[in-house]
C-alpha cells in the first residue's frame, strides 16, 4: 500500500512540477502534495542559510553556511533555524544522508519543536553535488517511516 502512494505521488509530482525552475514553488508543492496524500503531521523543507563571511562562526570554515533556514512546510509553526550537525535535520545535512528516526525521544540533541512528533525522516535535497536543503517530515505515531520512505522521499527529492 505505501508503495502504491508513493508510486503515484511521484508521478503526480513529476508532472506538477514538469516546467517550473523556481526551487521555492517546488519545495512548496512538494511539500504540499506530501502533506496531503501521506496525512503525516509536518512535511517541510530547510534550506542551505547563506555562507558564513568569516572563519570562526560554528564549525565551518570561510564561505560555508552553519545553518538551515526554514523554507516552505505544512503543518504548524516550526523552529526557523537550525545549525549545521544538530537535531535530526542538522546531522542529515552534516552527514550527507537520510536520517530515520523511530523515536525522536530517543535521538541525542532532537529539537522538539512539537511535542506531538513522535517520529521524523530527514532527507537530503542536492543540487549539482552539493546539499541545497532538507526536506524533513514528522508524524505523530513513533515507528512511522521505514525503507520504502527512504527510498521514495530521496526519489522525491530529485525532482525538487
Amino acid at each position: 500500500m505505501k508503495e502504491e502512494l508513493y508510486q503515484q505521488l511521484y508521478k503526480d509530482l513529476a508532472a506538477l512540477l514538469d516546467g517550473e525552475t523556481d526551487s521555492v514553488a517546488r519545495m512548496a508543492e512538494t511539500s504540499a502534495l506530501i502533506y496531503e496524500r501521506m496525512k503525516f503531521f509536518w512535511v517541510g523543507f530547510y534550506r542551505v542559510g547563506a555562507a558564513v563571511s568569516e572563519a570562526g562562526a560554528g564549525s565551518a570554515a570561510a564561505g560555508c553556511a552553519t545553518e538551515l533556514v526554514l523554507g516552505p512546510f505544512q503543518g504548524p509553526f516550526a523552529c526557523l533555524r537550525i545549525a549545521y550537525g544538530r537535531g535530526v535535520c542538522g546531522t542529515a545535512w552534516k552527514e550527507a544522508r537520510t536520517v530515520v528516526v523511530p523515536d525522536v525521544e530517543a535521538f541525542p540533541g532532537h529539537i522538539a519543536c512539537s511535542s506531538l512528533s513522535k517520529s521524523e525522516i530527514v532527507v537530503p535535497v542536492y543540487r549539482d553535488g552539493a546539499i541545497v536543503a532538507v526536506l524533513d517530515i514528522d508524524s505523530t505515531a513513533p515507528d512511522t517511516f521505514d525503507g520504502t520512505d527512504a527510498v521514495w522521499l530521496e526519489k522525491i527529492c530529485s525532482l525538487v
